[in-house]
């Protein structure tokens, strides 16, 4: 008989596993455990989720809340960096961390068996870091070299120049790492101060995925987290002030680069926006290509036909580009970034981005494509969730960003019931007469100046 095959009564069944099961519980502390079993596994994913990043930063010491990432592998009150590592090595856990605009993140995987010392090093990490000052000054000059070498990631900076472009002199359009100046700058005082205003129970999660039984992770979250304390008020990311989007540029002439990177941007969906689903459609529609895959004449995408063949000039115009979505707790951005060959005629592209946008808002676009689109993203989404660590960062994104999360069943359930007639009605609100902000690197010789690009945003 095969494996997971039952016979019953002359006949076959297959033997269904059980379902993966989520659950919420928040402790008094404010803090938030979520849990999803994964019963077929006997490893875990755990991580602290802290709705505080670098947009949290003091802008005197913008950077802080990525020097701090740092830090926290650079031991304890209670273990010594070696320590730390040597014991991370011996139960084979893998530890991991990351610092966004909005978010800071500390995960481990391990087997479930050792669960519980994760949570205590987690904990260890977030509450109880030394920050000893010879370590700040080793992790400056390791901070400064990374900033070196973002400065060569070309994507990065033309996002980075974007932010900066789009909410100038504003907490978003800062960059993660911070500037030059101020990394030299950043002491202990700014760390321990950041770590007194963000680190409260009611802007953290405590996420396990896995083989985790969820009353034993919230015993654990009021062990190792209890002592963490609440917000004296409700938290609000930006405050009293919405962010206000700036239609600008920022056009940066590179003769020394063979590849010139292009953004461009609307204001877009924040993460709790309820066009958020139908930004993401309108997206597939717009579509996403690389020369190198060696679609593009065939491709269902009017762009990428443009970006492949030039139209009627049959000549690549464009290496790549992506129709991308960045959402924030109260904004977002919305738009294409593209590659070319610094020979390539930029207005050509530029074009062909705004005439497909126009395309969307004069409802020039059929139910084909728009049914496509949502297999599309329905298939990438199902996709990024394929392990427990993938799972983890959903859960933990979605909950200290919204204060909730959607199942995969109740995001398939949204992304189904978007029409052709919603997509039309969403790219006349977001897209058409609105600001628009670019940011370029290379040679932007060939790029229409902001003005005419303004006008293109018309639709006519």
């Amino acid at each position: 008989m095969l494996r997971g095959i039952k016979k019953i009564q002359g006949l076959r069944r297959f033997v269904t596993a059980p379902a993966p099961t989520y659950r919420t519980t928040i402790l008094p502390n404010g803090l938030t455990v979520a849990s999803e079993s994964m019963p077929a596994t006997r490893t875990a994913t755990v991580g602290v989720w802290i709705n505080a990043g670098s947009r949290a930063d003091n802008p005197k010491s913008s950077g802080t809340a990525h020097f701090l990432e740092h830090l926290a592998f650079k031991g304890t009150s209670k273990r010594t960096q070696h320590n730390l590592e040597l014991e991370i090595e011996n139960i084979g856990s893998q530890i991991n961390a990351y610092t966004s605009r909005e978010n800071t993140v500390y995960y481990t995987k391990c087997l479930s068996k050792d669960l519980g010392q994760n949570v205590d090093i987690l904990s260890d990490l977030l509450t109880k870091s030394k920050l000893d000052k010879r370590a700040i000054e080793n992790e400056r000059h390791v901070i400064l070299q990374e900033s070196d070498e973002v400065d060569k990631m070309y994507d990065e900076v033309v996002f980075d120049h974007l932010h900066a472009v789009a909410y100038k002199n504003q907490d978003l359009g800062r960059t993660i790492l911070g500037p030059r100046e101020l990394i030299k700058t950043i002491n202990r005082n700014d760390l321990v101060n950041y770590i007194t205003t963000n680190y409260k129970g009611d802007r953290m999660a405590l996420v396990g995925v896995g083989d985790v039984n969820h009353d034993e992770l919230v015993k654990m979250g009021s062990t190792y987290f209890g002592n963490i304390i609440k917000s004296d008020k409700p938290f609000k990311q930006s405050g009293d002030d919405l962010p206000i989007f700036h239609g600008d540029e920022i056009r940066i002439q590179d003769d020394s680069l063979p590849v010139t990177h292009v953004a461009l941007a609307v204001e877009g969906v924040s993460w709790s926006a309820p066009d958020f689903f139908v930004a993401s459609v309108a997206n597939g529609i717009i579509g996403t290509w690389d020369r190198s895959i060696g679609v593009g004449s065939n491709s269902p995408s009017p762009l990428a036909v443009i970006a492949a063949t030039g139209g009627v000039n049959k000549t690549p115009i464009a290496n790549s580009y992506m129709a991308y979505t960045t959402s924030y707790a109260d904004t977002g951005l919305l738009g294409v970034y593209f590659t070319a060959e610094s020979n390539s005629n930029l207005k050509m592209m530029i074009d062909g981005i705004q005439k497909e946008w126009g395309r969307l808002s004069n409802g020039n676009i059929t139910a084909e494509e728009v049914e496509r689109a949502k297999a599309q993203l329905k298939a990438s989404l199902l996709l990024a969730l394929d392990d427990s660590t993938a799972i983890a960062e959903d859960i933990g994104r979605q909950v200290v960003n919204t204060g909730y999360r959607l199942s995969p069943e109740d995001v398939f359930a949204r992304v189904e019931s978007i029409t052709r007639i919603d997509v039309i009605n969403w790219a006349n609100y977001r897209l058409k007469n609105k600001p628009i902000a670019l940011a370029a690197v290379g040679n932007v010789k060939t790029l229409p100046s902001h003005r005419e690009i303004t006008n293109g945003m018309n639709f006519e």
